[in-house]
């Protein structure tokens, strides 16, 4: 029998588990390991669940499959890591929790918001999972046994959805577009984890200038959130409301954190790196009434169903003929606030 024979059956992480050389990382070769060890190994790469364990002094993590797509560009790498060192943007949330499953008491979180840095940047995540100690041939503690289920998309999904009712609350009691885009502001304003700052445009009849009517985000009377844009003038514009107004297709802004140097913009410490400037449409009318500019979370990623509301963005109106916006077109806009994903990237577990 080889070495490895004892850990039959898993998936694509049990092949890393086999090919790996284990003798260069504190629990060494595996056919060293405790009878204990490779039990829960064994059972962890059975399970189709999200299962990490941490074992030993070390504090050397080994997961399965489930886990995978959690630990995203940390992979293969976290894979033998030092758990600790793997996901210390984590440890003000979970800390005490691990030291207490160490001392032999298990510890259950649900639905905890906490910033890892698993794509080159500090995103935003929240995870119900549970730490809970595993004895070993001597008697005690020789892991922890770390299931844990990514709540993520649903958590962002009922703050979208609030701020949805929010803004179909506020702006329906607009009576004209000036007011409808000053109450979505107002409304926005407290949503800057999504959107750290917003600038609302409306364009005049003759598509000749634009005006702006709100913002969030942003201090005042900067080059960069200009009153007036002049449509028709062909020199260089702080965003590109000219070709937004005049062709209806949104436009990504790529440059944003050179654009906001120096200021404070949005609830981090990291400025926005990129912003989209989107049309919105009147029902009926395919000309665009108004631009809207909205930056993206620096510490949220882009998935596919943000990139398919930034698609259907501006195919519904504003409102009605009092000028209300509609709830979706309001809302689609927040769905752009998030990061793009990295190549290569596989997507969030369900």
């Amino acid at each position: 029998m080889g070495p490895d024979d004892w850990l039959v059956g898993g998936g694509e992480m049990a092949k890393v588990i086999k090919a790996k050389d284990w003798s260069k990382t504190p629990l060494g070769p595996t056919d060293s390991w405790p009878q204990s060890l490779r039990t829960v190994v064994s059972l962890a790469q059975a399970s189709n669940s999200p299962i990490s364990l941490i074992w030993g002094p070390g504090h050397i993590q080994i997961y399965n499959d489930g886990y995978w797509p959690i630990c995203g560009a940390k992979h293969p790498t976290s894979m033998g890591q030092n758990f600790r060192e793997c996901w210390a943007s984590a440890f003000p949330v979970i800390g005490e929790a691990y030291e207490t499953a160490w001392s032999r008491k298990s510890a259950y979180l649900e639905n905890m918001r906490m910033f890892l840095d698993r794509y080159g940047f500090l995103e935003e995540t929240w995870f119900t999972f549970s730490f809970s100690p595993i004895t070993d041939e001597s008697g005690r503690v020789g892991g922890l046994f770390h299931p844990v289920t990514e709540m993520t998309s649903q958590m962002l999904s009922e703050r979208r959805t609030k701020a949805l009712r929010d803004l179909a609350s506020r702006a329906g009691k607009a009576k004209t577009m000036e007011e409808a885009f000053a109450f979505s502001a107002q409304v926005l304003a407290d949503f800057d984890l999504d959107i750290p700052f917003t600038l609302f445009y409306l364009v005049d009849t003759n598509a000749a200038h634009a005006q702006l009517v709100a913002q969030t985000g942003l201090p005042p009377g900067t080059p960069i959130n200009p009153k007036h844009v002049d449509l028709h003038a062909q020199d260089e514009q702080a965003w590109p409301i000219r070709e937004v107004a005049r062709t209806g297709m949104a436009q990504q802004i790529d440059d944003v954190q050179r654009r906001l140097a120096r200021m404070t913009v949005g609830p981090y410490r990291e400025l926005a790196k990129t912003a989209f400037a989107l049309s919105i449409t009147q029902p009926g009318s395919e000309r665009p009434a108004a631009v809207m500019v909205a930056g993206v979370s620096a510490r949220l990623r882009m998935n596919e169903p943000y990139r398919t509301s930034r698609r259907r963005i501006g195919r519904r109106g504003p409102g009605s003929g009092r000028g209300r916006l509609s709830r979706e077109t309001l809302f689609r806009p927040r769905a752009l606030g998030s990061r793009t994903d990295p190549p290569g990237a596989r997507p969030d577990p369900p």
